[in-house]
């Protein structure tokens, strides 16, 4: 079965004074929906307010750019006003309550990646929004709003009628909405920019995994995380997820080249990825990118909270397990060209500096 797995931008779903808010489509990227995964962009301009909402899906956000304010309410729980700056990585569970603000003239901008399995469509998020002129305050009638709210039939109309934003509006000056505490921090978002490594390799590149120990709410999202940033030229060795996770990668910053390779060993992806592209690797190909010089840096999810990756180079990888006679005699070659590609890339290691 042919499979596009070509990376693709998000389009604009909705939007106005106060921002806009873009998705990848399953039309476009078939992936999203064969592997119930979902991808969205939240950008918001100075004072843009992303309105409370919820959603059929569980995510990770990612900050790509700028600083704000999330608010943060989970089930039976007090609100959580959290400082959020580029490089943030926060888990949003099912039932979570969050939005969003930005006092600062440059645009915050959130990535959202998350797992669709139990939502209302395969590969798409549906947020369901607390107010605005598409809230659930505008689908109840005004006795039903009245009673439950214990409201004045009056109230209930000017409480709806004023409702007019969808989704994102921009605040006035005579609005000021929670200040952070940085109490609220602890748990709810970890800085991958400013996190210990994982991976650091001179010359090559850094990874920050996100797991259950930085971040406890991971274990409640169900998926991995990890921040991969690859030096010039570097090479991340080919390798591919054994545990059945499929990996959705979003380019931060730079470009590079990749190359995905799949059944009855066919390259299925050979391509150009760069900053704002999104791409899925299924299950079990085998990935791999080189940076251009400027370098490049993405942000991914794994279908798993605790992914595990088989390397096909460096010292742990599945060629140096084998035998010496078993890897003579699957090449087909003798043992002098055997020894010689044994004695390669000995260090273990997860990227390749470039060749001198």
């Amino acid at each position: 079965m042919e499979i596009d797995l070509s990376p693709k931008l998000a389009k604009e779903v909705y939007g106005g004074n106060g921002g806009s808010y873009h998705a990848w489509s399953p039309s476009e990227l078939p992936m999203l929906r064969q592997g119930n995964i979902a991808a969205a962009k939240l950008s918001l301009h100075k004072n843009g307010f992303a309105l409370p909402r919820y959603s059929d899906s569980s995510k990770v956000a990612y900050v790509l750019q700028g600083s704000g304010v999330a608010g943060i309410v989970l089930p039976e729980s007090e609100e959580k006003v959290v400082a959020i700056k580029k490089g943030d990585a926060l888990a949003l569970p099912f039932g979570v309550v969050t939005w969003w603000y930005n006092k600062e003239e440059t645009e915050l901008v959130v990535l959202f990646l998350g797992d669709t399995s139990k939502a209302h469509k395969a590969g798409e998020f549906t947020d369901f929004f607390l107010t605005g002129s598409n809230g659930i305050f505008t689908g109840f009638s005004t006795e039903f709003v009245a009673r439950a709210w214990d409201l004045e039939e009056s109230d209930v109309k000017t409480l709806v009628g004023k409702q007019s934003g969808k989704g994102i509006v921009q605040l006035e000056g005579n609005i000021t909405l929670p200040e952070p505490k940085p109490e609220h921090r602890n748990g709810m978002a970890l800085n991958c920019e400013e996190a210990p490594l994982d991976v650091d390799i001179k010359g090559g590149g850094r990874v920050v995994v996100l797991n259950t120990k930085n971040l406890p709410l991971v274990g409640d999202v169900g998926l991995g995380a990890d921040l991969v940033r690859l030096d010039g030229r570097a090479m991340c060795s080919p390798g591919f997820s054994c545990d059945s996770a499929l990996q959705v990668t979003y380019i931060v910053r730079g470009s590079g080249r990749v190359q995905v390779v799949g059944v009855d060993g066919q390259r299925v992806l050979e391509t150009t990825i760069k900053a704002g592209n999104l791409f899925i690797v299924p299950r079990f190909f085998v990935v791999s990118k080189i940076a251009d010089p400027e370098g490049m840096e993405w942000f991914s999810i794994i279908t798993t909270p605790n992914p595990i990756f088989t390397h096909m180079a460096g010292s742990s990888s599945v060629w140096k397990a084998l035998s010496s006679s078993v890897l003579q005699a699957a090449f087909n070659v003798d043992s002098v060209v055997e020894q010689l590609f044994r004695s390669k890339r000995t260090s273990d290691a997860v990227f390749f500096p470039p060749p001198n």
